[in-house]
């Protein structure tokens, strides 16, 4: 453990010397430091490389440690909160259907465009990566669908069972059309009306799905209750449940990353969970500008350039990492790229979780102060938006988030070194395997670093 504390001590120095940069989402700023951008990341990859190699040349066995739980939330608290919590969020799930519609159609000033795409979607990704994820609690759907069982008396399902053929992919279709199109590419988040429209017509789905299949449907075709799932497996808390409530656990980062996900559908939708996150942040980049309309003048067609842009790269990356799973079993003398791809694809996620929090932290603060004078507005008197970013300078924006990048590279290797040397028979045949995905990550460090060092283009 001194070692990897050593790694991470390495890590933290690299913040202090970022090179001349625009800050990615703090527009028109500028700062200097030291040394070029190029050295930043050829530091920041050599970084990742060289945990890797320090992991192959220990050649622990396991890098996932147990902890003891720290104390034990009781039941009637953890029932209070849980009940309180549903009935909070499912308010707001109404204020937004009815704000949306009937409220002031200016985004910064109506419940329904602060509250779903920054507090909601972002704020909720986020407390999942720190605690694991609170869905199951919060979800507005499963409270309108355990409100009709209520009614009827026992569960509904119109069906015998949730077809097994679907797997994960109404998930990976609805993250996809809703955060990676809807929030990305169109003005949907910028109308009210439009984001309650998307918001009902969204929960009227997964409540059919539910009546049609069960509690099952949630599982599998909710695009938020599989996201939050999945970043949930980078929290450094556990709740484990106990007789005398839920005890609380505090583990390494890694650890619910060494799991294997339970079918190749789940590897398209981690991926598209890493790939989106950068996405969103490349639209703000020139270099965006450039190739888009570059595309449209080529190809000769309109706003739908950039939802094509979007799936093309959806495409590459999912085939790059499918590559690798080949490659790697390739190297390591085995066979089977899909289980490969499925053990390994949980070892991303910390990639992503790292990217969601650098990329969306400022946007959900700053949102939850909007948020809380428009809630305080709309029940008692107008109030100005809270500022909660006056701490906030350009540099310490920009040096966390090359910290929180590379942590959760850090974070990655160490996943995959560990589900490396359990999956394979022989320490050797684990090294060879691992290669390919520590060269991907190398590569996507860099990558990551040079999209937010790009300037903002409104």
């Amino acid at each position: 453990m001194d070692k990897r504390r050593t790694v991470f001590i390495v890590l933290v120095a690299l913040t202090a010397f970022v090179g001349v940069t625009s800050a990615h989402q703090i527009q028109s700023s500028r700062f200097t430091a030291p040394i070029p951008l190029s050295l930043l990341f050829g530091g920041a990859g050599v970084t990742v490389a060289a945990t890797a190699a320090w992991l192959a040349i220990t050649g622990e066995r396991s890098t996932v440690v147990r902890t003891q739980p720290v104390f034990v939330i009781p039941t009637n608290l953890a029932t209070l909160v849980r009940y309180g919590a549903r009935a909070v969020f499912f308010g707001g799930f109404l204020v937004v259907i009815v704000r949306g519609f009937f409220g002031p159609q200016i985004a910064a000033e109506n419940f329904a465009t602060v509250f779903v795409w920054a507090v909601w979607f972002k704020g909720v990704g986020l407390l999942a990566i720190l605690v694991g994820s609170p869905w199951r609690v919060l979800s507005p759907w499963r409270t309108l669908y355990d409100g009709l069982v209520r009614i009827e008396g026992s569960d509904i399902a119109l069906f015998d069972a949730y077809p097994s053929w679907l797997g994960y992919w109404p998930a990976f279709g609805g993250f996809v059309v809703g955060i990676g199109i809807f929030e990305n590419l169109t003005v949907v988040p910028r109308s009210p009306a439009a984001t309650a429209v998307v918001i009902a017509g969204y929960a009227a789905a997964m409540v059919l799905g539910a009546v049609a299949f069960g509690r099952e449907w949630f599982r599998h075709a909710d695009a938020l209750s599989v996201l939050y799932r999945l970043f949930g497996r980078v929290a450094p808390v556990e709740f484990v449940a106990a007789d005398d409530g839920y005890r609380v656990v505090f583990r390494p980062p890694w650890t619910g990353c060494t799991r294997p996900i339970e079918r190749f559908g789940l590897v398209a939708f981690v991926v598209a969970t890493v790939y989106t996150v950068s996405f969103d942040g490349f639209t703000n980049t020139p270099e965006f500008q450039s190739l888009l309309f570059g595309l449209r003048d080529l190809l000769a067609t309109g706003p739908g350039t950039s939802v094509l842009v979007y799936v093309l790269g959806l495409a590459g990356f999912i085939a790059a990492f499918v590559g690798v799973s080949m490659a790697m079993e390739t190297v390591s003398g085995s066979g089977g790229w899909r289980g490969t791809a499925v053990a390994f694809a949980p070892t991303i996620l910390p990639i992503a979780a790292a990217y969601e929090v650098a990329h969306n932290y400022p946007f959900v603060v700053e949102r939850l102060g909007r948020l809380a004078a428009v809630a305080w507005s709309l029940a008692v008197s107008p109030m100005e938006p809270i500022s909660l970013l006056w701490w906030l300078s350009v540099p310490v924006f920009w040096g966390s988030q090359v910290l929180l990048i590379v942590a959760g590279h850090i974070i990655a290797v160490v996943a995959a070194h560990s589900v490396a040397v359990e999956r394979y028979e022989t320490l050797s045949r684990a090294r060879r395997a691992h290669l390919p995905l520590v060269a991907l990550m190398v590569g996507y460090t860099v990558l990551s670093l040079w999209i937010i060092s790009r300037p903002v283009v409104s």
